[in-house]
């Protein structure tokens, strides 16, 4: 009828310039007076797959393909609803189809391929956007949407790569500006990765993926108002956007509104009840809030829907050895190698692991040092353990502590990591010593002193302090936050402090004071404070922790936020007073003022504030007694 055709064309100059509603109108015109035409149909559900009405859009194109069904269009745009409702196994054979009919339809390699990839089946997702690209060699989309499937294989350097060609392909394609921010998110590179996403935020202002990833940048650069302005926008534009609601709670969690992103989880949650990432970021809000049996359960709830995710076997781990639970908790913590966090330093030798089964007698154990200087200074104390066993053991340790090591009882030789390793027989990651001997609480080995300072370079700083005429006070204020990794460092912010915040304290007569903390910005903090004069400042001579040992042994008390230093004190038997922050590590466990680990120490934690003032206080009135009382 030359009336529908008209009016057909018309519909589709109307979709084509953005007009839904009005060449909605006229579809359901054409299919009141043909129903069954195929065209009103199948364009009537891409109107629909436009708006976002997934189920109607499939409904409809459903129709349209009982009037052919090997209209290979069609079967690409029932591909791409099944997508949008998330039914990725029935998308993927759909494109199959389509396929099958055409097996150079670029557009339907693409779109099966982004199917692939959310059934985590990278691989072959890979080899369908390799199809499409075949077929199509200025296919933007697939270079733009291989990215993603390259960042999941974490193959990220090659995931920009294909950002960059697409966008040489299409300039001003939104996606692909969005997918190279995630690829420069993942290498660490923030400041480029939100200059790609606001360019996708130009050319569509109505992103929400890239308003939620960008609020993920910001996130990673603790910038965490701007980032909760980001996910807001996100929600804004799609209500139901599941993951937006769970960064939401992060963002939150950042700003220590530990409640509110309670909220945002259960909102994702109730999105989305299989986000298991929520549950775990739930888990972690509610650690924060000290309700921890609630958090387990969070975390059991994130493991049941996803049995694998390293994030939440690794959460819960902190949170029972927190509350003590050592026996659950130490076999947990294994899983420290699959996260993000640690994935890249874990070690892969032909040599099995030991894990406490094994006779070692006679046999040479290579220990190996992991994550920072305090873990080593911690847990180094196993080693003599190893060596009762009758084994030889070679331990690895970062350059800086070799020579403290060296007084450690055990260790057959002791090595720097990057050195040559010599022939072993097992190996055994440091902090996996305690899971191999089974610590509990109350079987820490916590005899003190394990480690000493070299004897020469203790008379050399006795010779350089001369006579001792009042108590010397070692401080430590902040920790050593890694400049390459912003998200790193969001524990080290919450410990550190500022020199003048230690004004009270530093401020109590009948006692002298040495600075024990490095670094540049410590030099600058206390060259511009009016009570930088009251401190003595050698750190420019202390090289390495041995030498950071003999001046601690020739003072009478070190005073120390959560570092490395207090790990060297707490080993070498040296009266400690930990400066403790509320969400404490794991480590100093819960509402103690000892700790288990070290005999010598004295906890002065954070009330629930989360504020410094109070603390320092009964620190300063502490040193105060402690001073009259010599």
């Amino acid at each position: 009828m030359p009336e529908v055709a008209s009016a057909l064309t018309k519909a589709l100059a109307l979709h084509r310039a953005g007009r839904l509603v009005d060449a909605e109108k006229i579809y359901n015109e054409i299919l009141a007076v043909q129903p069954g035409h195929f065209d009103g149909l199948h364009l009537l559900g891409i109107v629909f797959l436009q708006r976002g009405d997934h189920d109607k859009a499939l409904k409809q194109i459903d129709l349209a393909l009982k009037k052919n069904p090997d209209d290979i269009t069609a079967l690409n745009h029932r591909g791409l609803a099944l997508y949008e409702l998330k039914r990725f196994a029935e998308a993927a054979a759909t494109f199959e189809r389509a396929l099958a009919l055409r097996p150079d339809y670029a557009d339907a390699h693409s779109n099966r391929g982004n199917a692939l990839n959310a059934l985590g089946r990278f691989d072959e997702a890979l080899a369908s956007y390799e199809r499409a690209i075949a077929a199509r060699p200025d296919h933007a989309d697939a270079y733009s949407n291989r990215a993603n499937t390259l960042n999941a294989l974490r193959r990220f350097e090659e995931a920009l790569a294909s950002c960059d060609r697409a966008l040489v392909l299409q300039p001003n394609s939104a996606s692909a500006h969005c997918n190279r921010g995630n690829a420069l998110k993942e290498l660490k590179r923030f400041e480029e990765a939100l200059a790609s996403y606001d360019r996708a935020l130009a050319l569509r202002p109505d992103f929400a993926e890239a308003h939620s990833n960008r609020g993920n940048a910001l996130h990673e650069l603790q910038r965490f108002a701007e980032a909760l302005e980001s996910y807001d926008r996100a929600i804004a534009l799609r209500p139901r956007f599941a993951e937006a609601h769970c960064n939401r709670g992060n963002a939150l969690q950042g700003l220590k509104r530990f409640a509110e992103a309670i909220e945002s989880y259960d909102r994702a949650l109730g999105l989305r009840p299989d986000l298991a990432e929520a549950h775990s970021n739930r888990g972690n809000a509610l650690k924060e809030l000290r309700r921890f049996d609630e958090a387990l359960k969070s975390y059991e709830q994130a493991l049941a829907v996803e049995l694998d995710f390293a994030d939440a076997h690794f959460a819960e781990a902190l949170c029972r050895m927190l509350i003590g639970d050592f026996a659950r908790g130490w076999e947990k913590y294994e899983w420290r190698w699959e996260t993000d966090q640690l994935r890249t330093e874990k070690r892969n030798f032909a040599q099995p692991q030991w894990v406490g089964s094994h006779d070692i007698a006679g046999k040479t154990v290579l220990i190996h040092a992991e994550q920072g200087f305090g873990d080593t200074l911690q847990f180094c104390r196993y080693v003599p353990l190893v060596a009762r066993r009758d084994a030889q053991v070679i331990f690895e340790v970062q350059e800086p502590l070799r020579e403290i090591m060296g007084s450690l009882a055990g260790a057959a030789r002791v090595i720097a990591r990057g050195e040559p390793l010599p022939d072993f027989d097992f190996h055994c990651p440091l902090l996996s010593l305690p899971l191999a001997f089974g610590t509990r609480v109350e079987t820490i080995p916590s005899a003190t002193p394990y480690l000493a300072a070299p004897p020469g370079k203790v008379r050399a700083w006795r010779d350089r302090l001369g006579r001792r005429e009042c108590p010397r006070i070692g401080l430590v204020w902040a920790g050593n936050p890694r400049k390459d990794q912003p998200n790193a460092n969001r524990t080290d912010r919450q410990r550190s402090i500022e020199f003048d915040q230690l004004a009270p304290l530093v401020q109590v007569e009948g006692c002298v004071f040495y600075s024990l903390q490095k670094g540049e910005q410590a030099v600058r903090q206390l060259r511009e404070s009016a009570l930088g004069r009251r401190i003595t400042d050698w750190t420019d001579e202390l090289h390495d922790f041995a030498d950071t040992a003999a001046l601690i042994e020739n003072l009478d008390l070190v005073i120390s936020v959560d570092t490395s230093v207090a790990h060297l004190a707490g080993a070498l038997g040296k009266p400690l007073w930990l400066i403790n922050r509320y969400n404490t590590c794991w480590r100093w466990l819960l509402d103690r003022d000892d700790s288990p680990w070290y005999p010598t120490v004295r906890q002065f934690r954070q009330d629930e504030t989360r504020r410094w003032e109070a603390t320092i206080a009964r620190v300063a009135a502490a040193l105060q007694d402690h001073v009259r009382g010599c």
